[in-house]
């Protein structure tokens, strides 16, 4: 034998213990009392600290509400144009 496997077998057996007791103190432990509250819903709901605010609104385009402005044109690239006419 040598101390490797005594290590393994014996010392290495204290935190299993020590793990049992604490399993068997959480076994044995009293109920803690209820609370007498009524309006006690057991951490279930979250109060909000505040109300939310609407989202800001949309400026208006123009002074009759026009729509809004189409997006620029796409433009190509010089590179692209090359690559077209290779083909």
């Amino acid at each position: 034998m040598s101390w490797g496997f005594l290590w393994l077998m014996l010392a290495l057996k204290i935190p299993l213990i020590g793990l049992l007791c604490i399993v068997w103190w959480a076994i044995k432990q009293e109920p803690e009392e209820e609370s007498s509250s009524t309006d006690d819903d057991g951490g279930i709901k979250r109060q909000r600290v505040h109300p939310r605010q609407p989202f800001p609104r949309r400026p208006r385009r123009g002074p009759h509400g026009d729509p809004a402005v189409p997006p620029p044109a796409r433009v190509r690239t010089v590179r692209a144009r090359a690559r077209m006419l290779d083909h």
